[in-house]
């Protein structure tokens, strides 16, 4: 599944095949876990997401919420997009330095991570990449990033 008409995460994790319904479905929780207040999840983009509410933040580009992750069950993968690694060069080098210190393989593009099973993950580096970012900060890195 490469983008889904799902209307809720839900309703997505029900489209998926049990064994990826389960992966993407722990990482789900793993993100809401650690996700700092402010962001919402929701559908966007086909994918689940986590994003700042245009009624908190209107102001974009494109007029779409700012997205802080997604979540999705790919063709041959999953992935975990995560645009404040995206955001900042430091917090991708930590995330490259602390997740190599987990000796595990860090399969990731500009912001994702791709991933087919639960131990191709840092999940400890993950918690700590997706509470680091306070929706303020993100907002004042993408308002930097626009200028």
């Amino acid at each position: 599944m490469v983008s889904s008409k799902a209307a809720t995460p839900e309703a997505y994790l029900a489209e998926l095949p049990p064994e990826r319904a389960a992966l993407i479905s722990h990482v789900r929780d793993l993100v809401n876990a650690h996700l700092p207040p402010g962001y919402v999840e929701r559908m966007n983009w086909g994918m689940i997401g986590w994003e700042i509410p245009l009624e908190r933040y209107p102001d974009t580009y494109n007029g779409q919420p700012l997205a802080y992750a997604g979540l999705a069950a790919q063709k041959n993968h999953c992935a975990l997009y995560l645009n404040c690694v995206y955001a900042s060069e430091a917090r991708t080098a930590r995330l490259r330095e602390a997740w190599a210190a987990e000796g595990r393989k860090l399969d990731m593009g500009k912001s994702c991570i791709r991933f087919k099973k639960r131990d191709d993950l840092a999940e400890e580096v993950l918690a700590r990449t997706i509470a680091s970012v306070p929706v303020d900060a993100f907002i004042a890195e993408y308002e930097a990033s626009r200028r």
